[in-house]
């Protein structure tokens, strides 16, 4: 990557602001270089393709400005259209998946924070990829307005405006923390994609550190926490990160950010059949959770080549969720599955060489 270049995408818009001011634009340019990233949701950066910006800043954002659009390797469209899967190559040469997700009156984008993950979670096809390296912001907010752009020129069920984003895709959000808040702020520009920070959910597998400095953020996005297991022993099995982040530690990270933003958390419980879906793994999440601001969202096992376990029968998937309702008056999703037959699901993006 060419760390001489700028990436407009990595820029707030007052930092854009400043930048066109130290190439001796008028400040007024940026506003209209602003609006050729969001509000166009432009698919090139070249001269020739902002012909709406004066001769003079064209040239500038040429000579000193990265290409900043992520360019489509390859895409995949789910046999009933709500999902499109889109491989996104890198500067460096490498790649990251980005997903599309239509719903009844919304579109949301699954976007990575990571090429690769560190944090190893044995059923997740990213964790078995292992980590290659962190992305830069705007390698993040790039992916958001890829799918912004398609959605807008293929619009469809959900209508053609991007409105949520869900920071689950490859790689470990709190591990990158710096590059992914900046990437928040960028999104929620109200002149940008102007995204609600409550339409913005970030999944972690439980760096507790990360979620206490997350719950003094003015604008934290939502919570969603990869609990998985309700014991340190099961938990530690399945999510390695665990053994670093004990459960002890995670679970009081959990209540200190409920307390200082009340937002409920989203408990996520991907359901493997004979490890974790039983009524008593049930009640040991009743008890777990018993006090908290919370919600479980129950994912029946999403099939990776890395791991031999098999899904939650719907049944199973159904009793565990009645225990939590009926028993300690939790409430509890099963999630409304996306992608799975482009592996576009939650735990399948990864990027083969």
């Amino acid at each position: 990557m060419n760390a001489e270049r700028i990436d407009l995408y990595g820029l707030t818009r007052e930092e854009l602001r400043l930048q066109c001011v130290r190439w001796g634009l008028a400040p007024v340019h940026a506003a209209k270089v602003w609006s050729h990233l969001y509000l166009d949701l432009a698919a090139d950066l070249s001269p020739a393709a902002m012909p709406k910006l004066p001769e003079r800043v064209r040239a500038c954002i040429a000579a000193a400005a990265a290409p900043g659009v992520l360019a489509t390797a390859a895409r995949t469209d789910s046999a009933d259209g709500w999902t499109r899967k889109f491989l996104l190559g890198l500067t460096d040469g490498g790649a990251v998946e980005t997903v599309l997700m239509r719903y009844p009156g919304r579109v949301t984008a699954c976007v990575s924070s990571q090429a690769g993950c560190a944090m190893g979670c044995v059923f997740c096809a990213t964790g078995q990829m292992g980590f290659r390296r962190h992305l830069t912001a705007g390698e993040i907010v790039a992916q958001a307005v890829h799918v912004a752009r398609m959605a807008r020129a293929e619009p469809g069920e959900g209508g053609d405006r991007l409105r949520n984003i869900v920071l689950m895709g490859m790689g470990e959000p709190l591990h990158n923390y710096e590059a992914v808040m900046r990437a928040v702020e960028i999104l929620l520009d109200p002149a940008g994609l102007a995204l609600a920070a409550d339409h913005i959910t970030l999944s972690t597998v439980g760096v507790a550190p990360a979620i206490l400095r997350l719950a003094r953020e003015p604008r934290p996005p939502h919570l969603a926490v990869s609990l998985h297991a309700a014991t340190q022993e099961e938990r530690a099995a399945l999510v390695p990160a665990a053994k670093r982040w004990p459960l002890e530690e995670l679970m009081a990270a959990c209540a200190a950010y409920s307390a200082a933003t009340g937002r409920r958390i989203l408990y996520e419980w991907t359901l493997i059949a004979g490890r974790n879906d039983s009524p008593d793994h049930a009640r040991a999440v009743g008890r777990l959770l018993q006090g908290l601001p919370a919600q479980v969202n129950l994912i029946p096992l999403n099939p990776t080549e890395g791991y031999g376990g098999a899904p939650a029968e719907l049944g199973a998937a159904r009793a565990f969720q009645r225990v939590l309702a009926e028993e300690f008056s939790l409430p509890c999703t099963i999630r409304q599955r996306r992608g799975i037959d482009i592996a576009a699901g939650c735990g399948q993006l990864a990027q083969t060489d």
